[in-house]
């Protein structure tokens, strides 16, 4: 058995071979087909291997992943050792992940499925493309606001409008420019269709598609974003480490005898924190129970927290719907289908 740290790139990788009496021999590997072969059949199957994760990293434990007893994804972000380095070299990184691989120390991240993986991506372009077309409708908005007409931002969202607005009261170049952002707007509208149609449809076959969008405030697009975020639910051993992993839980300074609660972490997945936050503002008007408790917070510590709190309540909801398979009848009354035995008493009585 040997510990093998791999410092992967894009075109190459370099490994540390550690032995169990501590002995490390390195390799360079060219980032081939054939090298790759080459450097599997170097492995043995009871071999532990840790690499950081990056953008092919997926991809490459997928190739060596028959030929070893357990390969550790590495949290960048957490393991420090690397990154703050003075003598960083593709063979000391490789030592570093291979040495506190032998001591079981690293800071191992999830791999998700490809369908995960390929729906999470396809949901990012998706925010992205959103956002740039609202820039290019803002910017047709400034140019009519510019030159005082009334422009409501509402009617731009309309193809119709859209092609119908009235060009030649402007100047020739500002024609250029206004005929530029209604064009491009109008591609990334009739682009965000197919994507749409392309997620609801991934989302759709995915395990705990039904139950989430049978929670009231989660529509298809906003449970794909949830699903592929999540992943396996059931690596998370409870809700609140899933609040964790969301980045909704808030940060903690314990000294001594002094103990701060500042705001929330905000790590994780951005995307999956802004959806279960706009779920979130959905759900507490049609949820009693809900919107009780975002109205106590609310009285107390005001709007902000109390949407913030009120969407960890949310997550823990789905956390128990994915985990228990539940799919609402009646999410306003907490009733699921009758051929489910699980009860939704916990979820009433669990802690904010």
């Amino acid at each position: 058995m040997a510990y093998i740290g791999v410092d992967l790139h894009t075109n190459s990788f370099t490994i540390c071979r550690r032995e169990t009496d501590g002995s490390e021999t390195f390799q360079t590997f060219q980032l081939s087909a054939q090298a790759l072969e080459q450097f599997c059949q170097s492995l043995d199957a009871d071999d532990e291997l840790a690499v950081e994760a990056t953008g092919n990293t997926a991809w490459f434990c997928g190739e060596v992943e028959p030929c070893v007893g357990r390969i550790v994804v590495v949290n960048p972000r957490q393991f420090k050792v690397i990154r703050t380095s003075v003598k960083k070299t593709d063979r000391n990184d490789a030592r570093a992940l291979a040495f506190f691989l032998s001591k079981d120390m690293l800071p191992e991240t999830r791999l998700k499925s490809t369908q995960e993986s390929e729906l999470a991506s396809l949901t990012r372009t998706r925010d992205m493309l959103v956002k740039q077309r609202t820039m290019l409708l803002n910017g047709i908005h400034a140019m009519f606001v510019r030159h005082g007409m009334k422009l409501k931002k509402e009617g731009l969202s309309s193809k119709k409008r859209l092609r119908d607005l009235d060009l030649s009261r402007f100047t020739p170049l500002e024609q250029v420019e206004l005929a530029a952002l209604r064009d491009q707007a109008l591609g990334l509208t009739e682009t965000l269709n197919r994507i749409d149609k392309a997620i609801e449809e991934a989302a759709s076959a995915m395990k705990g598609f039904e139950g989430l969008t049978s929670i009231k405030g989660i529509g298809a697009r906003s449970a794909a974003v949830l699903l592929a975020g999540i992943g396996r639910v059931e690596d998370f051993s409870d809700a609140d480490k899933l609040a964790a992993y969301v980045g909704i839980v808030p940060k903690v300074s314990n000294s001594n005898e002094t103990e701060h609660h500042g705001r929330i972490t905000k790590r994780g997945n951005k995307l999956m924190r802004t959806t279960l936050v706009q779920c979130t503002l959905i759900a507490i008007r049609y949820s009693g129970y809900l919107n009780s408790h975002y109205r106590r917070i609310k009285e107390r510590r005001g709007a902000g927290k109390a949407i913030i709190a009120t969407a960890r309540k949310l997550l823990k909801i789905i956390y128990d719907t994915l985990k228990n398979g539940w799919v609402f009848d009646d999410f306003v009354e907490f009733k699921i289908k009758q051929n489910q035995c699980h009860a939704v008493e916990n979820i009433l009585n669990c802690p904010v």
